[in-house]
């Protein structure tokens, strides 16, 4: 079974940025459609970004376009996720997740089969 794992969460000042790193144990990852939802205390998980597997598209939820990239290098089975201009509303754990094959929407929980255990992301104001 492929594992994710997610790194460079931390804590900073509103308008701060991070880059958020999901690596994949295995290179068939590269094949599929991979995401970042978030999850803040008493809500849940929603979606932030996708990317398809080579890259060529990329969707974002309305709260993070423009503020956050993601992007991807199969060479190192690794997604990113650039995020600029945090705000505190940002504060919550990441996960990263991999796509079912075939699933014809990216921004629900239930199209990912495979999550992460999560980078916890503070943004303090």
């Amino acid at each position: 079974q492929v594992q994710l794992v997610e790194s460079g969460g931390g804590s900073v000042q509103a308008g701060g940025s991070l880059r958020l790193s999901c690596a994949a144990s295995e290179r068939t990852t590269t094949i599929y459609t991979m995401g970042w939802f978030r999850q803040a205390p008493g809500k849940e998980r929603e979606f932030v970004a996708a990317i398809s597997w080579n890259g060529d598209a990329t969707y974002y939820a309305t709260s993070a376009q423009g503020r956050f990239t993601i992007s991807r290098d199969n060479n190192k089975n690794t997604v990113y996720l650039q995020m600029n201009s945090l705000k505190p509303e940002d504060t919550a754990v990441y996960y990263c997740g991999r796509r079912r094959p075939y699933t014809g929407t990216y921004d629900r929980v239930n199209s990912y089969d495979v999550w992460g255990q999560g980078t916890q992301v503070t943004v303090s104001s």
